[in-house]
């Protein structure tokens, strides 16, 4: 009884590790530019297709199974970078229309980055087999755990406290903070607010794309992931409230323990009981739980 709960609850925990990445990505996104970006989904499956390739390129070329993790990680971060081709080339032309318009822009990325991975990849699931299990397991309360789940809770909480850190002890993180809340003040001050929007859109892209390279030892990369991702991003923010950090920390962990519960339990309740769960939140505080009023 105790391993089981143990495995669900750490199952939860490893879920809600790469859904704060995504999150938190969306988060930083909306709070400086005011885009609710739907196509974080798609970021997050480019990343898990792109670790995959790097993974069997690496291998292939006789690298050190052990080492997996490097090029794993590196490849998830740069291609992140894809983050600035889609803010110079697509959303800095809809900031300063309507909402819809900034949805509608998201949502075809979405479709065209799944057609995209589909003609580079292919419609088959890309895995890196059981690669990740040559860090072992971990025994934790008569429960075994794969080692590598835990480097990644460990990496995203490394990860969460670093975005803390960079949003409250640097310059660019106080810019960041002033543009989010006074954007007109903020350029009167002398910011360039299209060297802000790029470097914070290709860093909320970055930590879409490392999620999904991290998550993909233990599962498979299939075109349709990032569309499954959106639905959960979507009510982390929900429950955690628009703009706040803490709140997509939180957020993740309510999906990611809830996900964990209904698939052992009842797996035909995983989506219904989040939505539940949003419906509350929405109902009994429409901000979400760390979420400001004016947000």
């Amino acid at each position: 009884m105790t391993a089981n709960l143990v495995n669900i609850l750490m199952s939860g925990i490893f879920h809600a590790a790469i859904l704060f990445l995504v999150a938190a990505g969306l988060q930083v996104v909306f709070g400086v530019q005011k885009i609710f970006n739907l196509a974080c989904g798609s970021f997050y499956a480019l990343g898990a297709y792109v670790g995959v390739s790097a993974v069997t390129a690496f291998t292939a070329a006789g690298g050190p199974p052990w080492l997996f993790i490097v090029p794993l990680a590196v490849a998830g971060l740069a291609v992140g970078l894809v983050g600035v081709v889609v803010e110079r080339g697509l959303l800095r032309f809809v900031y300063d229309r309507d909402e819809s318009f900034q949805l509608l822009l998201t949502f075809a990325l979405v479709l065209m980055m799944e057609d995209l991975i589909r003609m580079t990849w292919g419609t088959a699931p890309r895995s890196t087999g059981g690669l990740y299990l040559v860090y072992g397991q971990a025994h934790l309360f008569d429960a075994t755990v794969p080692v590598y789940n835990l480097i990644v809770i460990g990496a995203s909480l490394a990860i969460a406290l670093g975005i803390g850190w960079l949003l409250t002890r640097t310059a660019f993180g106080r810019i960041i903070r002033a543009s989010a809340d006074n954007r007109e003040m903020a350029e009167a001050l002398g910011v360039d607010m299209r060297w802000v929007y790029v470097r914070v859109f290709t860093l909320g892209t970055a930590l879409g794309t490392l999620g999904g390279a991290l998550v993909i030892p233990a599962t498979a990369a299939m075109s349709e992931m990032g569309i499954e991702l959106i639905v959960e991003a979507f009510a982390v923010v929900v429950i955690g409230g628009l703009g706040s950090m803490r709140g997509a920390f939180v957020g993740a962990l309510v999906v990611g323990v809830l996900r964990a519960v209904a698939i052992a339990v009842y797996p035909e309740l995983e989506m219904l009981l989040i939505y539940l769960i949003v419906i509350a939140v929405l109902l009994l505080r429409p901000r979400g739980l760390f979420g400001s009023a004016a947000a």
